[in-house]
């Protein structure tokens, strides 16, 4: 292993988507053209109730000022069917604890991961697909994903990717930092061959692998090319982690927003990373949610979001 973990080394360890005739000769699910304009406009919409968080107003009479923010609240809130699409970005098959007792022991919510895709994922993506609303796959992490004709009609569409990014020449002073954080931040001398044995053999999670005609994008810019071909401008994301990669990582929230486009979550299809402090309560998840409905769009609960869209479908 590298003597330094970078941003992208921990999301890999964290458990760990003519070019128009390739992609579809036909509209996407759920557009207006699909239903044809006799529909109306009503048959494109899904209502539904969304979690916001109200980041106002201070209260300087009191001890402590933000406790006069208004917090969590509900409201319905309106999406279009054509301009929307879910993400499932990192849904990993990490392996087992037998296999990569290190893996686990650095990274604690692959458990929680494992338990969403198992039991949320299956109901959840069944009726995405059923109800036909579009379904991006964001990856990263290895080459595991690059033989799934998904993955190729975006590497035609998006077209020849850039140089990396220039790189700071290490001294020596650095290296051994660098070294230092791996031994004793994350991931552990102890652990480091079965994060490095896991990630090399990383794979999509069963319950997550996309379906030929899905789309899958590796980065911001792959995903970003997806947005513009079917005009999706609202992301709503599942996966791991809602803290680390979906917000950080190639085709997370913050890269993807700066493109103009609005990015929710799902609660029940997200988890965490944690730490000592934080674990037991799942704090910060809760942060994490709270980072995306001020900074990116909203929280959406499961069972609300897939009545919803049935709600809608019935009304095509």
């Amino acid at each position: 292993m590298q003597d330094s973990i970078t941003r992208r080394n921990l999301v890999r360890a964290g458990a760990w988507s003519s070019v128009g005739a390739l992609l579809s000769t036909s509209p996407a699910p759920g557009s207006d053209s699909d239903r044809g304009a006799a529909s109306g406009q009503q048959a494109g919409r899904i209502r539904l109730p969304a979690n916001y968080y109200q980041q106002f107003d201070a209260d300087l009479a009191r001890e402590v000022p933000g406790e006069g923010y208004g917090g969590w609240k509900r409201a319905e809130v309106e999406l279009s069917r054509a301009h929307t699409a879910v993400v499932v970005m990192h849904a990993w098959d990490c392996g087992t604890p037998e296999r990569y007792p290190g893996w686990y022991r650095a990274v604690e919510y692959i458990p929680r991961a494992n338990a969403i895709c198992e039991q949320v994922f299956p109901p959840f993506l069944q009726a995405v697909r059923e109800q036909g609303l579009r379904l991006f796959h964001v990856v990263g992490g290895g080459d595991y994903y690059k033989r799934y004709p998904g993955y190729q009609r975006t590497r035609e569409l998006a077209g020849a990717a850039p140089p990396p990014l220039e790189q700071i020449e290490p001294d020596e002073s650095l290296q051994r930092l660098r070294r230092f954080r791996s031994e004793h931040v994350f991931v552990g001398r102890k652990n480091e061959q079965d994060v490095k044995c896991g990630a090399a053999r990383v794979d999509f999670a069963p319950q997550a692998k996309p379906r030929a005609d899905e789309n899958i994008a590796e980065d911001t810019r792959q995903l970003f090319a997806l947005c513009k071909h079917f005009g999706v401008n609202h992301l709503i994301y599942a996966g791991f982690a809602i803290n680390w990669c979906l917000l950080m990582s190639p085709g997370g929230m913050l890269e993807i927003s700066r493109h103009g486009v609005m990015c929710s979550a799902l609660r029940q299809a997200v988890t965490a990373v944690e730490n000592k402090e934080t674990a037991r309560r799942q704090l910060a998840k809760e942060l994490a949610l709270w980072r995306v409905a001020v900074a990116f769009g909203f929280v959406f609960d499961v069972d609300d979001f897939l009545a919803a869209i049935r709600r809608s479908d019935a009304s095509r």
